[in-house]
C-alpha cells in the first residue's frame, strides 16, 4: 500500500498546488504540508485530511486509508449533504422544530398556510 504522506503528495500535485497554496487553503502554516509529506513527518488529522481531500478533488477514503481509487471512477463527486434540506438560520431552524412537533393532518395544514405564505 502507499503510504500516507506520498498519498498526500500525489493528490497536492495532481492539483497542481504548491505546498504554500495547499496550506493558504487550509489555513496552516507551509511547514505543516511539508511535514505531511514526508516519510517520517507527521500525520494530519482527519479534519485536515478532509480538507485535503476537498481541495485536491480526491476521495477521501483513498487519501486517509489507501483503499478505493483515488478519484471517483465516472470524475463526479456525489454530494454528501445537501445544504437546503436543512435550517439555514435560527428562525427556519425554529420552524422546523415546531413542524416536526405538529402530527397527523395538523401537519399538512401548517405546510400549506407556511406555503401560502411565502407565496
Amino acid at each position: 500500500m502507499v503510504p500516507i504522506f506520498v498519498r498526500i503528495r500525489h493528490a497536492r500535485t495532481k492539483a497542481t498546488l504548491t505546498q504554500t497554496e495547499l496550506a493558504r487553503r487550509l489555513g496552516v502554516q507551509r511547514s505543516a504540508v511539508t511535514q505531511w509529506e514526508r516519510s517520517a513527518g507527521t500525520t494530519p488529522s482527519v479534519s485536515h485530511l478532509s480538507q485535503i481531500a476537498s481541495e485536491t478533488r480526491v476521495c477521501f477514503e483513498w487519501l486517509a486509508t489507501g483503499r478505493g481509487p483515488p478519484s471517483p471512477i465516472d470524475g463526479t463527486f456525489d454530494e454528501a449533504v445537501v445544504l437546503n434540506d436543512y435550517a439555514h438560520d435560527e428562525l427556519e431552524g425554529r420552524v422546523l422544530a415546531a413542524l416536526r412537533r405538529v402530527g397527523g393532518r395538523r401537519r399538512e395544514t401548517v405546510v400549506r398556510v407556511v406555503e401560502l405564505l411565502s407565496s
